[in-house]
């Protein structure tokens, strides 16, 4: 695929930036048909709340459930008996969690905007630029030649798919990056010696969710007053879509 190349790159190099974005592609595949369920479960409680208030409840769903995720590693990680190899290996398969629960989070304050979700270079669009945050929209608007306050709502949903992809192939190198250090780093913490590991893990998952939620705001903007399913003849959340 075009945005895990890296020119001039070493072989080991691009060999890491291929599997950082297979990872995220995987992501992307498994989560998106679950997005209007996610949505659901927001409304669950109250099927007649708007969209400002289901996005609210995906942000707190979200934070807790990646915190959660990576203070039970952590613990985990701790316990008496648990050698070093087994503490990293759980912390690859919680890094591949972590990064479906945002994937899934992304993508549904998109959908909640009205923002198409048809294309998957537009979803990939969404997802990197909202984990990469402020240098993540800086290089959407640099290279879609647009300005202005919202890319999620007036890049993403407008451009040409071509300019999109070629939006992702600098995004997919800045999110190998900063996306693999950011996890080394967590994942080395997670494993230090009596509960410490609980602490960081979960206290950094709860940081990086903190952050992601803030550049989701800053990415679309005022929720919408109305619900944009019910404009574009697609069954709302709350008619049976989630099965």
């Amino acid at each position: 695929m075009a945005i895990g190349a890296h020119d001039g790159a070493e072989p080991e190099e691009a060999g890491h930036g291929g599997r950082v974005l297979a990872l995220l592609d995987k992501a992307i595949n498994v989560q998106s048909p679950l997005v209007r369920k996610n949505i659901a479960r927001a409304r669950q409680r109250n099927p007649e709340a708007s969209p400002a208030q289901v996005i609210r409840n995906l942000e707190r769903m979200y934070v807790s459930a990646l915190a959660g995720s990576g203070a039970a590693v952590g613990g985990a990680a701790a316990a008496p008996g648990v050698g070093t190899g087994v503490a990293l290996a759980l912390s690859a398969g919680e890094t591949l969690s972590s990064l479906e629960l945002t994937t899934l989070f992304a993508l549904s304050v998109a959908d909640v905007h009205g923002v198409s979700l048809a294309e998957v270079e537009r979803r990939r669009t969404i997802v990197m630029g909202i984990m990469l945050g402020g240098s993540g929209s800086t290089t959407i608007t640099k290279i879609a030649e647009r300005t202005g306050q919202h890319w999620g709502r007036q890049i993403v949903a407008k451009v040409p798919v071509e300019t999109l992809r070629q939006i992702n192939k600098v995004l997919g190198k800045n999110f190998v990056v900063k996306y693999g250090t950011k996890q080394g780093i967590i994942v080395l913490g997670r494993v230090a010696p009596f509960g410490i590991g609980a602490v960081i893990g979960g206290g950094a998952n709860a940081a990086m969710a903190t952050l992601t939620v803030r550049a989701g705001r800053r990415a679309f903007g005022p929720p919408p007053t109305s619900w944009p399913w019910l404009t574009d003849g697609t069954p709302s959340a709350s008619d049976g879509s989630h099965g």
